[in-house]
């Protein structure tokens, strides 16, 4: 049974505020660790009114103040958008107030559109071209010092934050493999490149300080209730979001319908449905024999799973049950 584990957008549900966004991120961090998922990650998206996980270093050390074990992390930062100092000084912040539990995940897009992308008043282009050597100098501010350094990071110096890659194309299946780092495919959102991706990490990975074997995470989304029309339902409201975005659409995170016929056309319909054809939606057997083909196909070393659900009880329960997913698979 690999590990499982949870990427949290913090969604900012239609009638409910900010707060209300991060006390329920708050809440599904306490019930992941209480059902033994390994990692809580959080995303960095910006001007969406939907997500509230903007602040992603600061959302983390709000999960991390409300657990005691689990891992707690980044999936990811975009590191276009900020000077690696800053990052290494943000997670060495988190790494002494949550000691071995801290994740780096890194990505190489902006997170949002591109006049948005400009406010956060970094160079785009050459961020992007550059995301490797902001890499390698993210990894030298979080190691330790070698006592010649014209630049430091206080905290994040001597810390050794995990660094993982994340990605969504064959660009950052060769980088992570060539860096020796641990990688992690947005399948969830972009299924298409999946597997040749994860073949070419595989092959092509060199063992580095940090990991000596290649490491796969896949994600999925996840809607599990009690009965497959109850999932069905539950993820109508993240099938509205895909939409609103194709439609560049900001609204808040929308409530889930019972049907969604009248709410996209056809092609709509066949986008978002291959957008999230890997997704994991239904009762516990029906989602389990969904998973079980999904694992079998990629041979993935852990799962991450977002869970865009608009109830937080819903929410909370899904957690449960997908945990009992592994369960179910190990006993078949």
């Amino acid at each position: 049974m690999i590990p499982f584990s949870i990427l949290d957008l913090s969604p900012i549900c239609e009638g409910e505020t900010v707060s209300d966004a991060l006390d329920a991120s708050r809440r599904m961090a306490i019930q992941a660790e209480r059902f033994g998922y390994n990692r809580f990650w959080l995303a960095e998206h910006h001007g969406m009114p939907g997500i509230a996980s903007a602040a992603t270093a600061v959302v983390i050390g709000h999960v991390g103040a409300a657990t005691k074990k689990i891992r707690i992390g980044s999936g990811g930062v975009m590191l276009p958008n900020h000077s690696p100092l800053v990052i290494a000084e943000q997670f060495g912040t988190l790494e002494a107030l949550f000691p071995g539990r801290v994740d780096l995940g890194l990505g190489r897009a902006p997170g949002t559109d591109m006049r948005t992308a400009r406010a956060l008043r970094r160079n785009l282009e050459a961020g992007a071209e550059s995301f490797p050597h902001d890499i390698l100098e993210l990894q030298r501010l979080l190691g330790a010092s070698a006592g010649d350094e014209a630049i430091l990071a206080y905290p994040g110096t001597g810390s050794d934050v995990p660094i993982w890659l994340l990605g969504s194309s064959l660009y950052s299946a060769h980088l992570a493999a060539a860096l020796g780092l641990p990688y992690a495919f947005a399948s969830h959102f972009a299924p298409d490149q999946l597997l040749e991706a994860i073949a070419i990490y595989r092959e092509r990975f060199q063992p580095s300080s940090h990991l000596k074997a290649p490491y796969v995470m896949v994600g999925v989304m996840g809607a599990v209730a009690d009965t497959d029309a109850e999932a069905q339902k539950l993820f109508t409201s993240a099938q509205q979001q895909f939409i609103n975005l194709r439609r560049n659409v900001r609204r808040p995170f929308p409530k889930p319908v019972d049907s969604m016929d009248d709410m996209w056309s056809d092609m709509e319909r066949m986008g978002v449905e291959h957008t999230l054809r890997y997704a994991v939606v239904g009762s516990p057997s029906t989602a389990s024999a969904q998973l079980r083909d999904f694992l079998s196909e990629t041979a993935a070393d852990e799962l991450i799973v977002s869970m865009p659900i608009y109830d937080i009880e819903a929410r909370l329960h899904s957690v449960e049950l997908f945990a009992g997913l592994g369960e179910m698979r190990a006993a078949a």
